[in-house]
């Protein structure tokens, strides 16, 4: 296993690698959907980007990463994917952090474009477990996998685990090994076993190594299992409130509980039920720009557009005004509930 003192590979020069836990991760960062024109070639639209991060920077949030899997990564040729990380590291101003997912097929693919990414100025890079050859991928291939990254990628390294979508998750135990690294800072986790995140961050805390939840729809139990914060789709729209739960997590349980439960189905909707496509169509009604999805996506028919709506509605994050639907969404969200009604709200025992 390589430990500090370990040399990265750089232009086939070794050099000691630097001390890169002093990067702090701590609060919610934003995995920042990738707006497209509505064109034939559904190509960048990085002037709606730009509209975007204005709007952003407005909320205490710690920082973005591109090239998620809300920014349909899986969509964009490599050359799209320089240009849109290039642009938003010129937005993103230097009190936040930016990250960018590097994860590809190969381990050899993943190195380079962890190299182009860090030569843009990223302040990390994002590595998803490979899933192709998903049958012979052993969990010691994996843990290689990201070793071979990390000892060769001049930025530092975040493991990211989405079994849902991957259909790999990596295993407590070769987080922890990962975690001896010193160029692997940290982990995303989208899995949401709040056991297993409890004991990763008990094994590595020493480390200086941090723990993300992956969504919204367990952030405040992973809050309580000792992570420092939240990679979560909904913070495209949702920032405000993500940021207030962390808040009330160390100020006002009782409140917390209330915000989470009313976090519950809307990121749902904008996750495991409908995706990328919900997603983008809610920003638009918060005065964010989503856009259109490109294919394989397909956009949300009428009814489901109804089912996301009513979900932020409900929630009490989103108002639509009656003439919605004729003049085209007017909408405001309502930061509070009454007491009454945060109170109300059940974290529920089985979360999204």
């Amino acid at each position: 296993m390589r430990r500090a003192g370990t040399l990265l590979r750089t232009n086939n020069v070794l050099v000691p690698i630097p001390n890169t836990r002093s990067l702090s991760l701590a609060g919610i960062l934003c995995p920042i959907t990738t707006p497209f024109n509505n064109d034939t070639d559904r190509s960048l639209a990085l002037d709606k980007l730009e509209h975007n991060f204005n709007k952003w920077s407005q909320i205490k949030l710690r920082g973005y990463v591109a090239l998620g899997s809300a920014g349909e990564f899986f969509s964009l040729s490599r050359r799209e994917k320089l240009e849109f990380v290039a642009k938003a590291r010129e937005l993103t101003p230097e009190n936040k952090v930016l990250i960018a997912g590097s994860g590809c097929k190969s381990t050899g693919e993943t190195i380079e474009l962890s190299k182009e990414l860090a030569k843009l100025g990223v302040d990390a890079v994002l590595v998803i477990t490979p899933s192709y050859f998903s049958a012979s991928l052993s969990a010691e291939a994996l843990e290689e996998h990201f070793l071979q990254v990390a000892d060769q990628c001049p930025a530092p390294v975040i493991a990211y685990s989405v079994p849902t979508s991957t259909g790999e998750d990596l295993t407590s135990e070769s987080v922890v090994k990962l975690a001896n690294h010193p160029n692997i800072i940290g982990l995303k986790d989208s899995g949401g076993d709040i056991a297993k995140l409890s004991r990763i961050v008990h094994e590595t805390r020493s480390k200086g190594f941090q723990v993300l939840a992956g969504s919204a729809g367990f952030q405040l139990p992973a809050l309580y299992a000792g992570c420092v914060g939240g990679v979560d789709a909904a913070a495209n729209c949702l920032g405000k409130q993500l940021i207030q739960l962390m808040h009330q997590f160390n100020n006002n349980p009782v409140l917390a509980n209330g915000l989470q439960g009313r976090l519950i189905e809307p990121n749902a909707q904008v996750t495991r039920k409908l995706g990328i496509p919900a997603l983008k169509y809610i920003m638009d009604q918060f005065g964010y720009y989503g856009g259109p999805v490109r294919s394989p996506l397909r956009e949300l028919t009428q009814e489901q557009k109804v089912a996301v709506r009513s979900a932020f509605e409900l929630s009490g994050f989103l108002h639509f005004e009656p003439s919605t639907e004729e003049t085209g969404p007017t909408s405001t969200y309502q930061e509070d509930l009454s007491p009454s009604q945060q109170n109300g709200a059940v974290l529920q025992a089985s979360l999204n």
